[in-house]
């Protein structure tokens, strides 16, 4: 990797921004291919699974989320958990002796006729996280600009929780993040939420010890959207009433000690989770001129490139999905993209297809 200096400024091709499981596989893939980059994270590799609850369980089998050629080897031949993932990404970035200036925040991106100048900042946690909802850029300390030709956004798209917008969303006992299940034990606990993170929630907060409550607008859970193995659990908790189940249901209020649904019923409630989901911060896209359709707000891009409307800036992984409402882009349908933009920014065209690298979700 090459880097030239001018007026004070760093100077290469390309910038990578973000080192999650994406990010990595295609800084692997330019170093292999001796072309010119700087890899950019705001926290360290990984940070997205760093605020999953520990021992998390991935869908997919882990041939199905190896990166850069890497095998992932887990006990057991289980699943990968966060914690084998996490160990994992370290191995890959000393495999492939990967350069990548973790903490260290991209700012803004400024587009000029010489291409653009990325300024960053050094920063202490990932984009994401119960610590992104304190973030304040004014606590950062600025760096000095990068002079880059081609930009490749890979960042992700869980970066703030959906916010519910009720009374109480604030309190300290509220929180948009399963911690360890440690502190719930033998405790009142509100769940919100009807998919895979909220009933994952459910069932272990259960074993823990915990008195659950789950709330859900829905009528049931989409079978589809749970992971195999916990649906037939959860389904079986609820009908024999260890876990409380209220379908078509909205949370109104958080008070501290109970939560009100807009049945007219308080729950009692020492720890409220609101696993609503999550969104993507776009401010990049958005500096750059990327245009974000439909309601996902997804960067508009061309499959066969990646690149999106703004000439020479890509996008990678699930950043090129936007906040998904229904999760389509994952890691290992993302795999095909590290081919598709390392041809384009070689002058070529990707004749990978995603039928070489996508398989039925576990």
């Amino acid at each position: 990797m090459r880097v030239a200096y001018r007026l004070g400024m760093r100077e290469t091709d390309v910038v990578i921004v973000g080192a999650g499981p994406i990010g990595i596989e295609l800084a692997a893939a330019l170093k292999q291919a001796g072309m010119d980059y700087l890899h950019l994270e705001a926290g360290q590799v990984g940070a997205t699974m760093q605020w999953w609850a520990p021992g998390t369980k991935y869908f997919s089998s882990p041939e199905r989320i190896e990166i850069a050629g890497v095998p992932l080897i887990v006990h057991s031949e289980e699943k990968a958990t966060r914690e084998n993932y996490l160990e994992y990404l370290r191995a890959v970035v000393g495999t492939h002796k990967l350069d990548i200036e973790t903490y260290t925040r991209v700012m803004r991106i400024e587009k000029d006729a010489d291409g653009f100048v990325v300024h960053g900042a050094r920063s202490f946690h990932g984009v994401g996280g119960e610590e992104e909802l304190g973030f304040d850029p004014d606590a950062l300390g600025a760096l000095e600009p990068i002079r880059a030709r081609r930009i490749v956004l890979a960042i992700g798209d869980m970066h703030l929780p959906r916010m519910l917008g009720v009374a109480g969303e604030d309190l300290p006992h509220v929180s948009h993040y399963l911690g360890d299940v440690h502190q719930y034990a033998n405790q009142p606990v509100v769940i919100v939420g009807g998919k895979n993170s909220a009933v994952e929630a459910a069932i272990r907060l259960f074993r823990a010890g915990a008195r659950v409550t789950m709330v859900h607008r829905g009528e049931w859970f989409d079978p589809d959207r749970i992971k195999y193995w916990l649906y037939p659990e959860i389904e079986y908790l609820i009908k024999k009433e260890k876990i409380r189940y209220i379908a078509n249901a909205n949370l109104t209020e958080i008070t501290p000690t109970h939560a009100a649904i807009d049945t007219g019923e308080s729950i009692e409630a020492r720890f409220v989770l609101l696993l609503t989901g999550y969104v993507q911060k776009p401010d990049l896209f958005e500096q750059l001129g990327v245009e974000l359709v439909g309601d996902d707000r997804k960067p508009r891009h061309d499959l066969k490139t990646m690149e999106t409307n703004v000439a020479s800036v890509y996008v990678a992984g699930t950043g090129s999905a936007g906040s998904q409402s229904r999760t389509k882009v994952f890691i290992e349908t993302s795999h095909v993209h590290v081919d598709r933009i390392l041809a384009s920014l070689q002058g070529r065209v990707s004749d990978v297809t995603a039928e070489d690298y996508t398989l039925e979700e576990s």
